[in-house]
This record gives C-alpha cells, sequence and structure tokens, in this order.
C-alpha cells in the first residue's frame, strides 16, 4: 500500500492542513509506504519544518518537476494570472500518481487526474483547508473524491446537502492544523504597550474580498489613528502574482501595490504572505479580527474576541449561509464606520456575540481530547483497509472546550 500526500500550491498555507495526518499514520507503524511530495522548494521547506524530524526516516519526500518545455510554457505572461505550474505538474508526472494506491490532498485541482488523465483506479482522500463558509467550498467537485475528511457537522452538513456528497464517504476528524500550530506565534514587530491589536485579513476572491473596495481606506484610517496596532496581514496569495482572477465567478482584478506610508507606519505591521501568515500567529495576537470572506476567522475564533466585518460590495448576506460567519460580530460598509465599530467591540462581543461564536465554533469543529491528526490518520488507514493496532480509538471522545 502507498499513500502520497501532495503539495502542489506557490503558498504553503495547506501544508498544516494535511502533514500532521502523514505524521500520525508513520507513527503508528500502518505498514503503508508513506511518500509525501511537494511541487517547488518553498513547499519542501515547510514540509522539513513541520515533519517532526520523520521526513527521511519514516516519510519518503520527493519533489516533482515540470519538463523542460512544459517549465517554459509556465513561466511565461500565463504565470502572471494563472497558477499554471500548479495546473501542469501532474501531466507531467503520471508515473508517480499512478505509482501511488492512495493519494491525500488539501484541494481540488488534483482531481484532473481522474477527469482529464484517466487515473480512474487511484482513490483520492480530500483534506479540505479551512472551515470556511465560501460556497466554492461546497460545490459538486466535492463528490467526486472518494472520501473526505471534515472538521465538524457543519461542513459534513454542507457536503451532503449542497454537493451531493454520500454521507457514507464523509468522516468528521476534528481539525489536524490545531495540532501543530495553535499554541503560538510571537509578533515581534508590534510592542505589547496596552493599545488594542486589529488583525485585517481580507480574503482573495475578488467578488468577495474588502481589499479592492475599501482595503486601502482601512490602512489610511489607521495610519491616522495610532491608539490601535494593526496587522496587515492578507490571504497568502492576495500579492502572489500581480493579477488575481477569481474562478468561481469569473473575475480579474489587480492588488496593485503598498505605498510607503503604509510601509512606515510605526503602529502598522505588514505581511504579505510570510510564514508567518501560516501559523495562526497573528490570529492569536491580535485583540479584534477586521475581515471578510476568509475562513481563518474560524481559527481566530478557537479563542472568541471581537469581530468586524466589512461588507463594501454591498452583498447581501443575511440568511446565506455562505456568510454565516459575518453573524460572529458587527458588519459595516465603509472605512468611515471603522471608529464606531472598533470601539464598541469588546462591549458588543460582551453582549452577545461570544455566545454566537461558540455555537459556530462548535458546528465549525469537532474537537476531543484525541488528536485530530490521529482522528484523520486513523479514517484514512479504515479507508485504505489498513490494519493500525497504533491508531485504535479510545473508548470515548472527550470533547474539549475552546478558550
Amino acid at each position: 500500500m502507498r499513500i502520497g500526500f501532495l503539495f502542489n500550491h506557490d503558498q504553503v498555507h495547506q501544508v498544516a492542513h494535511s502533514l500532521p495526518i502523514a505524521l500520525a499514520l508513520a507513527r503508528a507503524g500502518s505498514g503503508a509506504e508513506i511518500v509525501v511530495a511537494t511541487t517547488n522548494a518553498r513547499l519542501s521547506a515547510e514540509v522539513i519544518r513541520l515533519g517532526e524530524g520523520l521526513i527521511g526516516p519514516a516519510i519518503r519526500m520527493v519533489e516533482l518537476g515540470l519538463k523542460r518545455r512544459t517549465s517554459r510554457l509556465a513561466k511565461g505572461a500565463l504565470e502572471a494570472v494563472l497558477p499554471a505550474t500548479k495546473l501542469l505538474v501532474y501531466g507531467d508526472n503520471l508515473d508517480f500518481f499512478r505509482s501511488l494506491d492512495i493519494l491525500v490532498v488539501a484541494e481540488k485541482t488534483s482531481l484532473i487526474l481522474k477527469t482529464r488523465h484517466g487515473l480512474k483506479d487511484l482513490k483520492i482522500v480530500h483534506t479540505r483547508h479551512g472551515a470556511g463558509d465560501r460556497a466554492i467550498g461546497f460545490d459538486k467537485a466535492s463528490a467526486r473524491f472518494d472520501h473526505v475528511l471534515v472538521s465538524g457537522p457543519k461542513i459534513r452538513e454542507r457536503l451532503v446537502g449542497e454537493a451531493g456528497v454520500d454521507p457514507a464517504s464523509i468522516s468528521v476528524v476534528g481539525y489536524p492544523k490545531f495540532d501543530v500550530v495553535a499554541g503560538g506565534g510571537n509578533v515581534r514587530p508590534l510592542i505589547d504597550d496596552g493599545r488594542p491589536v486589529v488583525l485585517y485579513n481580507p480574503h482573495v476572491s475578488a467578488h468577495l474580498s474588502s481589499w479592492y473596495a475599501a482595503g486601502r481606506q482601512v490602512l489610511d484610517w489607521f495610519v491616522e489613528r495610532d491608539d490601535f496596532h494593526l496587522i496587515f496581514a492578507p490571504h497568502v496569495m492576495l500579492f502572489e502574482r500581480p493579477f488575481v482572477l477569481t474562478i468561481d465567478k469569473l473575475r480579474i482584478d489587480r492588488p496593485g501595490r503598498i505605498e510607503e506610508r503604509y510601509l512606515r507606519a510605526p503602529n502598522i505591521h505588514i505581511d504579505l504572505g510570510s510564514r508567518a501568515s501560516t501559523t495562526m500567529a497573528y490570529t492569536n495576537r491580535a485583540d479584534i479580527y477586521l475581515g471578510d470572506a476568509s475562513s481563518q476567522v474560524y481559527e481566530f475564533l478557537l479563542k472568541p474576541r471581537p469581530c468586524v466585518f466589512l461588507n463594501p460590495n454591498r452583498l447581501p448576506w443575511q440568511g446565506d449561509a455562505n456568510f454565516a460567519h459575518w453573524q460572529a460580530g458587527a458588519v459595516i460598509e465603509t472605512a468611515s464606520e471603522l471608529g464606531v465599530a472598533l470601539e464598541g467591540a469588546h462591549r458588543e462581543h460582551a453582549r452577545g456575540y461570544r455566545a454566537v461564536q461558540q455555537a459556530m465554533f462548535d458546528a465549525s469543529f469537532d474537537l476531543t481530547d484525541e488528536l485530530s491528526s490521529v482522528r484523520a490518520a486513523r479514517a484514512v488507514a479504515r479507508f485504505a483497509g489498513l490494519s493500525t493496532p497504533g491508531l485504535a480509538a479510545p473508548q470515548a471522545g472527550r470533547r474539549v472546550a475552546h478558550a
């Protein structure tokens, strides 16, 4: 039995969602050969960093590349808009994928191995990445996976009801990312001087993100108001390319550049995509979350705190499951409303939003006293038909209350 874990992205934000499962399988002595495949040096370094010394001794790692002709195509102008390398790597490495019995992935592009490249016998397990509410996470593609690992009942119910996923092919396993990154992350550039720390975390998708319509006005507001610290840490893909192409609702936009006045502001820390943006360092450090469509708000709710959401596009969000997270705090439409929203955030949080956040978190994350990565590894082993005594289920999984 050969089980592969694929990390095929420009950024490292998906690694912590599925690598812990590979580590748990390796530690349990499943008897299967565990292979981690990456597609660039950045991903390889992150796998080794989180690999707990198992990469090499217990888990083989390979880096998949492109053939010379394909590489020239990928490095052209197309890569400025599309993830060409990410899409082309499959066709250039079919021998590797054919060698696997099971492929575990955190995203959906790998389905082209079945739909385009004819690998009908390869079983693909989807771990997902994040516990957000966006409609694209519950589209019909989810039903094409052979098995799906989900973090909590909310995800399971929507996959069954909206994507048509067979309930028998879903395992609720908790959130493996919490096993490796929930504990820490000191943000050194920020001085702990009593001023509230706001995390502004706009999404990348052009039709949902607040960045394109109001982002610079938000930064201007904090430049002029130094009674707050600001961490500006958008989705790691927002500034990765010169242009952003949204595929669920076809649209192209340009994130632009960050002006010098924002970079020089002593109360603003800007991170456009470093590793710290993926380790929960910022969601752990902030006192208030300011965002729009990012699933990181649910990671922020590991410890309930005030939230404010920006809706400059005036989307009709109320009653829409794709914006369920906007129930966790005040929703505003312009940067001019920030003062009132932020100054009243703690009061409104205590008055009612905290209880709402608790319910939202519990629906999104089914956490017990057993590590989520171990639960997920057991689900993969069961799907693979492996006998893994080291992954035996405990008598009863006690639910864990978050802070």
